[in-house]
């Protein structure tokens, strides 16, 4: 039940940090118990090995000065166990059974090793003290030789992400209550540990939780009339489709994309923080291909490679973009220019800024496809990931031909312009008309201008006219010392356009005619229009090298393009097959795209149905989304994570027993929003609850707050203002009088330059993925509730509750906006009757009529609201009092108490 409180309490403020406090108490309470779980002397001591318990400490922390460096230090190699027993200059490192008398323990334990800052942790320290004391053992023997360089192992290689993908069984159980398989591979789990399934929610629950899934929106009382009329076998399920076939879910699932391709419309690396005009192109090509369920293979590929299927170089793409389908493949390459670019900006290094972009760019390619981040091996082998820096850099070379640093295009040189031949004749006709009238305006200013001086003259000394009038006829920069004194002397006969009113108003008229005709004539002209895309120049590929510790100004070997080299198998190597013609791209990109969606990549089906998963259940069956590496979580799921993923892949077949997604992420969306896990209701059960408390076996539904995207479009369609205009050039923001960055033209005026307010009619109600995306100015509605600045992408975002943003629902113009326009629907939707609006917007906000003793405190929050207001009783005495009766007011506060309740900022 809503707690309301007047708008001059300070009551929300201290709920929200105690919910802080609370929350930051209870991490810290989790932290030590999972430390106390994990660490390594609890329970039974498993026998340690060097392979899968030692070598990885070793590799992150010693291996680049003892093992896989260019140079050996010390003579000694930390890379098998019998070589740190016969160890280096200083001795034998290793004395089994003895830690204390084996000098790599002994300078690990005292901190003189490694000399880096970092330094293995006390967990770390105590696993390799306890290998010693068991007798240092090792998995198998060891090889006679290692090449130099980064080795990896068979324990690296056996990693669950690496596998190759394979459909397992689906659980055959005896129990009801089981929708699809995604219930029996959970049920299982759950039977194992005495948990089950909550009961289904509730029908307003259900619809709730669909909408802001699938629309980002909360639904309308209406919506709930049609839920019950339907008399569908399912209406869930048909409630479902009809979400998934509105524009509505390209617009809330294209945020969730564009949050890992890094999606911003500003440059960025700079102060500058350029706008990038044409971004939103690239957001509009999002939202159509989700909205058309593209299937997610060839989305991915258009992405990567987009110019390499229109099968044209820089040079020819201008004649290619013609064609509709066309452009959208080059618009689809946006993905690959969405990292910060600064290169246009003067007063930088430009080897450092050009490699910064594509470091940035591999990040967003690597996380977002991968689910692995390979930036640590740009300077050096990964030391926590088999990712040796040629990897790196074998990555880099499938990039570099469009991306060449040495023949490097700024942002604007990326741009192709969408005229066409007609545009261009067209235009060329208005510049010829427009010049012609130029030149007429011109003549007869001249002309207007002479005959003013002449009469002006007249009206002077018969000595001075003549010379004046040859100064003046003569060029500024041609003037002699005399004839600039002389004008100087007699300023009334410097005669310009700007003050020939003063001489000839009519002819000052009739040249501001001719100026409104050469308007309109150059009004024909049509708009030049851009798009901003990665394609190659029509010179060869450029040798890509590895960059001794990442330094541009230090290249070392060649290297070819090619993929990770863990995932490859048996004698294949990580290279690309790349055409031997030669086509009009190097098609480094498309065999990239090709290999990633192929099943020699086990990795892109599953971090793509990881992330689905987290969208709907707040954490992914794999908790670290972009890190599927040997430091990120397992799958609490792993079979149910890879029967998915293989569906997902699979050609479309609607036999559950062989269920084939053939890539459709609609399908993925249905079959997980249809399963009992997702209907489940999110009551708390104490019993299961000491049994799971992390909810990890997906017993109930959990609790999710609605992100920032969805907060700022339900307040806006609660209100009754939300537009429903899709597309196009970004909403503004701009500098609000307070420093908050709002929605709004960035228009000063003034010597100091205070902000003015510019209409917006339609624009400023538009959704959120529609507002402009400055690195430099989030807007901060959305930033207080945790939507990500893009420094480079956004991997996974967080759900905080802070005291900022009860501030921002209290005191925000936004806020208080919204509840004013609300107040006004009201009373227009159940007219004066103060029971009938308290009634409508608990429908509106919580899609329910309130409870007796909810109505009753409405009613009493609003007399007192309104008491307090009649004694002008208010927080600031000074502040100009808000408009409107106190009753109108009060329904206000109302109003915002109900935007700024739990029960309308999550979902149950």
């Amino acid at each position: 039940m809503p707690h309301f409180v007047g708008s001059n309490s300070s009551t929300p403020v201290r709920r929200a940090w105690k919910v802080a406090i609370a929350l930051v108490v209870a991490t810290m309470i989790s932290a030590r118990s999972v430390a106390s779980t994990t660490a390594p002397g609890s329970g039974h001591p498993q026998p340690l090995s060097f392979e899968q318990h030692v070598r990885p400490i070793l590799k992150a922390h010693c291996f680049d000065c003892h093992g896989e460096g260019e140079t050996l230090k010390g003579g000694l190699d930390l890379r098998l166990k019998r070589w740190i027993e016969r160890g280096g200059d200083s001795g034998t490192a290793l004395i089994p059974g003895k830690p204390d008398a084996s000098l790599l323990f002994k300078r690990v334990q005292s901190g003189e090793m490694p000399k880096r800052d970092r330094k293995p942790t006390p967990q770390e320290i105590e696993t390799l003290k306890r290998w010693i004391e068991g007798g240092a053992g090792t998995a198998r023997p060891e090889p006679e030789t290692l090449g130099q360089g980064m080795q990896i192992t068979e324990e690296e290689r056996a990693h669950w992400a690496f596998q190759p993908l394979r459909r397992p069984d689906i659980p055959k159980l005896q129990k009801s209550g089981i929708r699809n398989p995604i219930d029996a591979f959970l049920a299982r789990d759950q039977q194992a540990r005495g948990l089950r399934f909550s009961a289904e929610a509730s029908p307003p629950t259900l619809i709730r939780r669909a909408f802001i899934g699938l629309w980002g929106l909360i639904p309308t009382p209406s919506d709930l009339e049609a839920y019950s009329l339907n008399e569908s076998a399912d209406p869930f399920l048909t409630l479902l489709d009809r979400l998934m076939e509105s524009p509505r879910y390209g617009e809330r699932w294209a945020r969730h994309w564009l949050d890992i391709a890094g999606y911003a419309d500003s440059d960025g690396y700079t102060n500058d923080d350029a706008p990038r005009p044409y971004a939103y192109k690239y957001r509009d090509y999002v939202i159509r291909a989700l909205n058309e369920d593209k299937p997610f293979h060839r989305f991915i590929t258009e992405q990567l490679a987009g110019d390499e299927l229109a099968l044209a170089q820089h040079k020819d793409l201008e004649k290619s973009s013609q064609d509709p389908a066309t452009r959208d493949l080059l618009i689809a390459t946006g993905f690959l220019r969405m990292a910060a670019d600064g290169t246009a900006t003067g007063g930088i290094d430009q080897d450092i800024a050009r490699n910064h972009v594509i470091a940035d760019t591999l990040k967003i390619v690597s996380t977002s496809l991968l689910g692995l981040s390979v930036g640590c091996a740009q300077c050096h082998d990964h030391r926590y990931d088999p990712i040796p820096q040629a990897d790196y850099y074998r990555l880099r070379a499938i990039f570099e031909p469009a991306y060449d640093w040495k023949r490097w295009r700024t942002p604007s040189q990326r741009l192709l312009s969408l005229y066409t031949p007609a545009d261009r004749a067209k235009a060329a006709a208005v510049d010829e008309e427009a010049g012609k009238l130029v030149k007429e305006k011109e003549a007869k200013q001249a002309e207007f201008i002479d005959a003013a001086l002449k009469a002006h003259l007249e009206k002077m000394d018969p000595a001075l006219r003549e010379p004046l009038w040859n100064a003046f006829k003569t060029p500024p920069d041609k003037r002699n010392p005399e004839q600039k004194k002389l004008l100087a002397d007699h300023p009334s006969a410097n005669i310009n356009a700007g003050v020939l009113y003063q001489y000839n108003p009519k002819a000052a008229d009739e040249l501001k005619g001719m100026d409104a005709k050469i308007g309109e004539v150059r009004s024909r002209k049509p708009q030049e229009d851009f798009i901003s895309i990665l394609s190659e120049p029509a010179e060869a590929a450029p040798v890509t090298h590895r960059f001794h510790r990442g330094d541009p100004k230090q290249p070392k070997e060649a290297i070819a393009p090619g993929t990770l080299t863990v995932l490859s198998r048996g004698e294949e190597t990580p290279g690309l097959p790349l055409p031997s013609e030669q086509p009009p791209t190097s098609r480094r990109r498309l065999a990239f795209a090709t290999w990633a969606t192929s099943p020699r990549n086990p990795l892109l089906a599953r971090v793509i149905v990881n992330r689905v998963w987290m969208h709907h259940f707040g954490r992914g069956l794999v908790g670290t989304p972009a890190d599927f590496g040997l430091q990120g979580e397992r799958p609490s799921h792993p079979e149910l994570l890879d029967w998915l993923a293989s569906a997902f892949v699979a050609p479309r077949n609607d036999d559950p027993r062989h269920l084939g997604l053939g890539w459709s992420l609609k399908r993925l969306n249905r079959l997980i929003m249809s399963s009992a896990a997702y209907r489940q209701s999110s009551a708390r059960d104490p019993g299961m609850e000491g049994l799971d408390p992390e909810n990890r076996f997906y017993w109930r539904k959990s609790l999710q707050r609605l992100d920032a995207e969805a907060i700022r479009d339900s307040l806006l369609a609660v209100s009754g203002v939300l537009s429903g205009k899709m597309f196009g050039p970004p909403v503004p923001v701009r500098e609000d009088a307070v420093g908050q960055i709002v929605v709004g033209v960035d228009k000063k005026q003034g010597d100091n330059k205070m902000p003015v307010e510019v209409a917006m009619g339609e624009e400023e109600f538009r959704r959120s993925i529609y507002v402009e995306v400055r690195r430099s100015r989030p807007l901060a509605f959305l930033h207080a509730f945790d939507a990500p600045v893009m420094e480079v992408n956004c991997e996974r975002r967080t759900s905080s509750t802070v005291a900022p943003q009860a501030l921002m629902l209290m005191n925000s113009d936004f806020s208080m906006q919204q509840s004013q326009k609300l107040a006004d629907r009201l009373k227009k939707d159940a007219g004066p009757l103060r029971e009938a609006q308290i009634d409508r917007a608990w429908k509106l906000a919580f899609l329910r009529a309130p409870t007796r003793d909810e109505f009753r405190s409405a009613q009493d929050f609003i007399e007192r609201q309104i008491a307090s207001l009649l004694a002008g009783n208010t927080s600031d005495s000074s502040s100009p009092k808000p408009a409107g009766s106190a009753e109108e007011q009060a329904m206000r506060s109302l109003c915002q108490n109900l935007f700024s309740s739990n029960e309308f900022l999550y979902q149950d």
